[in-house]
């Protein structure tokens, strides 16, 4: 069973940055998209960015200019940069893989903002 590992998450000050990265454990055939999700405490769980295919991207209105997602060359592998975060940011952020039949999640990783 292929699985999606993120890491990258942590504490930083508000203005800050960090990197979230997932990757697959091996192979999936087929892949429609990839994709970053948060969920807040309290909160649904929403989209932040996804990356399709064919590398055509969309973002969540509230981190449109500060956060960029993209994919590694070599391996089944998503990226989140974040950049100018806020105190709202702080959730946990799930990666998510998307073929034309099932989706994959990962078990997520906590970002905390806080001064």
């Amino acid at each position: 069973q292929v699985q999606l590992v993120e890491s990258g998450g942590g504490l930083v000050q508000p203005g800050g940055s960090l990197r979230l990265s997932c990757e697959a454990s091996r192979s999936i055939f087929g892949i429609k998209s990839m994709g970053w999700y948060r969920q807040a405490p309290g909160k649904q769980r929403e989209l932040v960015a996804v990356i399709s295919s064919n590398s055509n991207t969309n973002y969540a209105d509230s981190v449109k200019g500060r956060f960029t997602i993209s994919r590694g060359n070599a391996k089944i592998t998503v990226y989140l940069q974040m950049m100018s975060l806020k105190f709202e940011d702080t959730a946990v952020y799930y990666c998510k893989v998307s073929t034309m039949t099932y989706d994959i999640w990962g078990q997520g990783t906590q970002v905390t903002v806080s001064s």
